[in-house]
């Protein structure tokens, strides 16, 4: 979830991960598929951050 988020900021060119596994990598890749989030989601996203 935190790459997702990161990728849908408009003032993020790239985000850097670091896996030590090929699963994690994947599971760092399939946040690619997930950037839809709802606005429900984005505004619990959005109090954590603030808080």
């Amino acid at each position: 979830m935190a790459l997702a988020w990161n990728l849908r900021q408009p003032v993020v060119a790239s985000v850097l991960v670091g896996a030590s596994r090929t699963s994690q990598l994947a599971d760092n890749l399939n946040a690619l598929n997930r950037l839809d989030f709802t606005a429900d989601e984005l505004a619990a996203i959005d109090a954590a951050l603030q808080n």
